[in-house]
């Protein structure tokens, strides 16, 4: 236990009926000899005061509910997890479901054991919106949990493997939840713990739960196979353990048929017919050294031909949850193809019980291998970037929906420029390498070279490549990227970018927007005193005045309003007289200009505002054009041009138009459409494109409408940076002989 002083319990007694010694007898001889005996006496209360917490509390099957957690602490036993792990487990339900609280299990087992307790505890006293948040938010709540102590998830894995077991008792509808769920983020934590026992059982009933009319006809289909080949597990086994005495090896050759869940992933993803998958047995080959591995693999290769590119060393290049092991894929008896993997007994025991094999070693004086101890860093690098995406992630769902990104079931393994090998999820590409060099990486990077060529930021990786991130300090991420990265750390990192990016965009604009409507009432921010500003913060119910700026930046608080609040305010600097000027010269001047009057002051607009201040698509606004600003909710400012055919829809809102000039010196590259109609003559495209390079302006797209055999209507998207950029590409593109005419389009 965790407390050095060893702990008293009161003396329990319960009814018969409140207990459920068998279950609780195959917990002890699950437990067997590797406890203490003042550990298994602390198991023994916790019994009997979990017992007396669920007294007159049942399962849907009937059974008294203390038989669950008993059952849980079984499976923890059964991976010779330590004593608080199973005193945990059998109190694990006690906070969620009882009166019992934190405080009185810390008393009596230890705060390690309450902590375990309520890290694995549902939020029942908080009222969520719906289901879903209440979910997601649990399940943010465990994952925290986890990172401070990893026997948390551990705990839940078990508790869920044990509901998994006894789901027949459920409705329908949950059953298929409860099976979502486990195939969704259960089986593939464990799978990234590499806790492979866990992950296959939960995968098998999941998959029979959730698909039972597909479980059913692929348990049908390997029933009639096994009959037609039923000694090919037999015959290749003796073939492979003749081979290793031949060769003086000494190893363990185990075969089996491969699982429902894992033939049926394999034709979903390949899309392969059950006959092109199931013809694939497994055997595995456990050695006492590495040395051993190699010599069996070349023992094996003589035996049965190999199939080309299906050989993976994860020995040298372990998977990203510690796995290591050889594969080789064989030609068997009567052409069968036949999966190997050949490993260390160590090895094999990491494969099977993950993390968890060096939990006991953790505890004890022992130490664990060296795998168990890389396995156990690996593991904690993916909980620690697990609280970097939590801190970066807006809410419990996004969240959530991040960590289901990053419980990949593939890697892909790329090198740094220095060697280094670095594990990404199959799919990654450079902008998801990039955040996992560094986050700071990720936000700067503008290109990559990959095997020392320039590829674009959305190249997908390929195993060996290797990869070089090109960075510019100005440089930011781009919203177009979440289109691609595929790693959970990558979607964090550049949402979490933009979004503050966003509100430092809009209290800017904000800012400069309430200024020029203060020059209304002949007023300044900068004349207002700090009390002063903090009535004006509580009146519009915001944390500071960067707040009142963010929402009138994002159109969410018209300028103007705030404004008139401000000089309207009793507190206003200056006495009476001055007051009733300023208002009377405010209303004679400003107002008629809300309404649809006269102009105020125009608010310069530069193009590099950001995401607060957009142009719309329909009309391409270009510096020289006249424009008009439109206040949209959550958007900011949307800048059309004054002739644009959808400014009329906003002439019964006259709140929401905003006076907006160009900058004197406007630097930037803007889009626009043009139209050329040309002749049908051979080239005539490359020829306009061309012309339209040599004028420095970029081409986005392009594209054709045949109007008749002899002329064509090409329309190009360009970038340029005013309307007399344009002017001169329009003018040196109508100089084409081809050219029957050229025109802007405006909508």
């Amino acid at each position: 236990m965790s407390n050095s002083a060893p702990l008293e319990f009161p003396e329990i007694i319960l009814p018969s009926e409140a207990l459920a010694d068998d279950a609780y007898e195959v917990l002890c001889r699950a437990l067997g000899d590797y406890l203490d005996e003042e550990q298994l006496t602390s198991i023994h209360h916790a019994y009997l005061f979990g017992a007396k917490a669920h007294q007159g509390q049942m399962r849907k099957s009937g059974d008294p509910y203390i038989t669950h957690p008993l059952a849980v602490a079984t499976i923890l036993a059964e991976m010779r997890m330590d004593a608080d792990s199973i005193v945990a487990a059998i109190l694990h339900d006690v906070i969620e479901d009882t009166p019992t609280g934190k405080g009185e299990i810390a008393e009596l087992f230890g705060d390690d054991v309450a902590q375990l307790v309520d890290g694995v505890s549902k939020l029942t006293q908080i009222e969520f919106e719906s289901k879903v948040e209440a979910q997601a938010e649990n399940f943010r709540k465990m994952l925290l949990a986890m990172v401070q102590d990893i026997r948390v998830i551990i705990i839940k894995l078990a508790d869920r493997l044990h509901n998994m077991r006894t789901l027949g008792a459920m409705r329908s509808d949950k059953r298929r939840r409860i099976a979502s769920e486990t195939l969704d983020i259960y089986a593939p934590i464990a799978n990234r713990l590499g806790m492979n026992g866990m992950r296959t059982e939960l995968q098998e009933l999941g998959f029979s739960e959730y698909f039972p009319m597909r479980h059913r006809v692929i348990a049908e289909s390997v029933r009639k196979a096994r009959g037609n080949r039923k000694e090919i597990v037999s015959k290749v086994q003796d073939a492979i353990e003749d081979c290793l005495q031949a060769d003086g090896l000494d190893g363990a050759v185990d075969g089996r048929e491969k699982l429902l869940y894992s033939i049926y992933m394999k034709m979903q993803n390949k899309q392969l017919s059950f006959s092109e998958v199931f013809d694939v047995y497994a055997f595995r080959i456990t050695v006492d050294s590495v040395d051993s591995c190699y010599r069996v693999l070349g023992a094996v290769h003589n035996l049965y031909k190999p199939l080309p590119g299906k050989f993976k060393d994860y020995i040298a290049i372990p998977k990203a949850n510690g796995y290591q092991s050889l594969h080789t894929i064989l030609f068997g008896p009567y052409g069968v193809p036949i999966e190997v993997q050949i490993r260390t007994r160590d090895m094999d025991r990491l494969a099977e019980a993950g993390v968890a094999a060096h939990w006991l070693y953790k505890q004890g004086d022992e130490e664990g291998t060296f795998a168990e101890g890389r396995s156990h860093r690996r593991v904690r690098e993916w909980m620690l970037s697990l609280l970097e995406m939590q801190k970066s992630s807006g809410d419990s769902l996004e969240f959530l929906e991040n960590v289901k990104i990053d419980l990949f079931p593939e890697e892909v393994y790329v090198f740094t420029p220095k060697g280094t090998i670095m594990e990404l999820p199959r799919g990654s590409t450079a902008v998801d390498f990039a955040y996992a060099v560094h986050t700071d990486v990720g936000n700067r990077c503008v290109a990559a070279k990959i095997d020392r060529r320039l590829g674009p930021l959305s190249t997908q990786l390929m195993n060996g490549q290797t990869v070089r991130i090109i960075t510019a300090p100005a440089a930011q991420p781009n919203p177009t990227w979440l289109n691609f990265v595929v790693t959970g750390k990558a979607r964090t990192n550049i949402r979490y970018y933009l979004k503050h990016l966003q509100r430092d965009e809009s209290i800017e604009l904000g800012r400069r927007m309430l200024e020029q409507a203060l020059k209304g009432y002949s007023l300044s921010l900068n004349e207002l005193s700090p009390g002063y500003m903090q009535v004006i913060i509580d009146e519009f119910r915001c944390d500071n005045l960067e707040g009142v700026f963010e929402d009138i930046g994002l159109g969410n608080r018209p300028a103007p309003l705030v404004a008139r609040r401000i000089a309207e305010a009793p507190i206003f600097k200056g006495d009476a007289q001055t007051r009733s000027q300023t208002l009377k010269h405010a209303f004679s001047r400003y107002m008629p200009a809300w309404l649809g009057g006269n102009k105020m002051r125009p608010l310069a607009i530069s193009g590099t505002e950001g995401m607060v201040v957009t142009f719309a698509r329909c009309c391409h606004p270009i510096p020289g054009d006249s424009i008009q600003g439109f206040v949209t909710a959550g958007r900011g400012i949307v800048v059309h041009t004054e002739s644009c055919k959808n400014v009329a829809d906003f002439r019964n809102s006259p709140e929401k138009w905003v006076d907006v000039r160009w900058e004197a010196h406007t630097e930037g590259e803007f889009p626009v459409d043009i139209r050329v109609d040309v002749l049908n003559r051979r080239g005539v495209l490359a020829t306009i494109a061309s012309a339209i390079a040599e004028m420095d302006a970029n081409i986005n797209n392009v594209s054709i409408d045949g109007r008749d055999g002899k002329y064509s209507a090409l329309t190009f998207s360009i970038s340029v940076q005013g309307r007399v950029h344009l002017a001169r590409v329009m003018r040196h593109v109508k100089a084409i002989e081809m050219v029957s005419r050229i025109m802007r389009i405006k909508g």
